[in-house]
């Protein structure tokens, strides 16, 4: 069969933002785990940014005629189904919910393969419609103990709703793909592409069943939530059947009815019964190991066990299990906020088996808030005053014992220089009482300059002297010899003779000049 749903993937690494993208979130109910018919319709259009834009919920008639005894594991009797329109007749408005939008389920594969089925069964063609899957694209923002859609939901900050509605399962769904692509940030790799659908023009009348006031859930709710499972057996017929186990032992009372309506989805879906009670004796342990993570086993708690776990006829589970004795109220968080730092915290508080508490009540320990959260929030006056410790959401796993708290730098030991060489001055001289004594000044630690010695001029050397006689001297004889050429010439001396003498007479002369200068700077200095 083809594909009827094109899987996108939403990641942190996405190049397109999905807030600029509607998406239609789609849910149905069924009478089976993978086969059966679509009992139950709900899609929900809105903006990236939650706006909605339409909605579509119906009760579906399954083409087969069903024992008039028949109850599905939602809600849903064969007498509910009477009157309700075919898939047929509702094919035209979903198509029209759904053109220029990505479609949105929580289990993709699941609504696919009963859409694809119900679609092929009236007769026609359809394009692959561009698909996203929650269940998978929530993994990329929080880390969970299990990836149910009540789950996300509650971390998220989503209300509670009434999970066997399709209507009210497909607005969670759509809520948190809204709070995925805008609070968080996922993206898509690659602009989905929107094929072009038929129109079909609807058929009979919508039968919906009516919205219930949900009423508020209470501490098995929170242990469900708790509960560790592997998202990689999503496919199975046992996650499915588990699912649904988790979802009805959530409404925090597991009837007779409830019990028999999963052991025949079970049976249909061709689960041998070992195998079912293999999951029932697996899912009340668990149950079990989240209620005793808090070392807090009170007597109602115990109670719910035990219900639980007798009508899925596995009360050996806990035929050891106690209810404590002490008077330490167990950890719960509440966390307010509208940030991605608020709904990180809230996944962290579930991931470690802390319970969530969804209002403010004495049983509170600690209360969380974000930047959201305005000062004169009078919630948290009103949790101070109720003994519970109200922290913001940076400090918060430190404060609930989940991380260590920041190491404090230790002191730095400075090793000690070698000791300077120090210079002893000579003892203080007897100071007069009637002479002015200094105030005593602090000690410096610096290490005292060594005393300097008084200079005292050289001696000039006696050789720079007679530098400067000796000059001066050939000076003198320069300007005798140069006075007697003179007058040799005008007595009839040769001129060749009177130019030599000449001559040596001025290189003495300027010999002896430069003689004298040099001694006279040489004695100077």
């Amino acid at each position: 069969m083809v594909d009827l749903i094109e899987f996108l993937p939403l990641t942190r690494s996405g190049r397109l933002s999905g807030r600029g993208v509607d998406f239609t979130a789609i849910d149905v109910k069924t009478t089976g785990l993978r086969t059966g018919r679509i009992v139950e319709l709900g899609a929900v259009r809105v903006r990236g940014d939650g706006v909605v834009l339409g909605e579509l919920a119906t009760l579906i008639d399954p083409g087969r005629s069903l024992p008039a005894s028949w109850s599905g594991p939602h809600r849903i009797t064969a007498g509910d189904l009477a009157g309700a329109p075919s898939f047929a007749d509702v094919l035209g408005p979903l198509l029209d919910l759904c053109r220029g939008a990505v479609v949105v389920a929580h289990d993709l594969p699941l609504v696919q393969g009963f859409l694809a089925e119900e679609v092929a069964r009236v007769g026609v063609r359809l394009p692959a419609l561009p698909g996203v899957s929650t269940a998978i694209a929530a993994q990329e923002a929080l880390r969970l103990p299990n990836y149910r859609l009540a789950t996300i939901a509650r971390a998220l900050g989503i209300g509670d709703f009434a999970p066997y509605l399709a209507s009210a399962s497909a607005r969670a769904c759509a809520q948190v793909v809204s709070a995925l692509v805008g609070t968080h940030g996922l993206r898509f790799a690659a602009p989905p592409r929107y094929p072009e659908l038929p129109r079909y023009a609807p058929g009979g009348r919508i039968l919906r069943r009516p919205d219930v006031e949900v009423a508020e859930r209470g501490w098995m709710s929170g242990v469900v939530d708790r509960v560790v499972t592997s998202p990689s057996t999503a496919d199975s017929a046992g996650a499915a059947y588990l699912d649904l186990l988790a979802e009805a032992v959530a409404d925090e009372y597991l009837s007779g009815e409830e019990v028999w309506a999963l052991a025949g989805l079970a049976a249909e879906a061709g689960l041998p019964e070992p195998d079912v009670r293999h999951i029932h004796a697996e899912f009340v342990s668990a149950l079990r190991a989240v209620a005793e993570a808090d070392g807090v086993v009170t007597v109602d708690e115990d109670r719910a066990l035990r219900q639980v776990a007798t009508a899925l006829d596995v009360p050996g589970v806990l035929a050891d299990l106690r209810p404590t004795t002490t008077d330490r109220k167990a950890p719960r968080v509440l966390v307010l906020g509208t940030t991605a730092e608020a709904d990180q915290l809230r996944a962290r508080v579930l991931d470690e088996g802390v319970q969530l508490a969804k209002k403010l009540t004495a049983t509170v320990t600690h209360l969380a808030y974000d930047a959201s959260v305005p000062p004169t929030e009078p919630r948290l006056t009103r949790a101070a005053d109720l003994g519970a410790e109200v922290v913001d959401v940076a400090t918060a796993p430190v404060a609930l014992g989940f991380d260590r708290p920041p190491s404090t730098p230790s002191p730095t030991h400075e090793v000690p220089a070698p000791p300077a060489a120090r210079y002893e001055p000579a003892p203080d001289w007897p100071v007069e009482e009637d002479s002015f004594a200094a105030p005593p000044q602090p000690t410096r630690q610096f290490a005292p300059a060594l005393p300097s010695v008084p200079a005292h001029s050289a001696p000039k050397p006696a050789g720079r002297l007679s530098a400067v006689v000796g000059g001066r001297a050939m000076m003198a004889v320069g300007l005798l010899l140069m006075l007697i050429t003179v007058i040799s010439l005008f007595g009839g001396l040769a001129l060749g003779g009177g130019f030599f003498f000449g001559v040596l007479g001025v290189g003495l002369l300027v010999g002896g000049w430069y003689v004298t200068e040099t001694g006279k700077a040489a004695t100077a200095a």
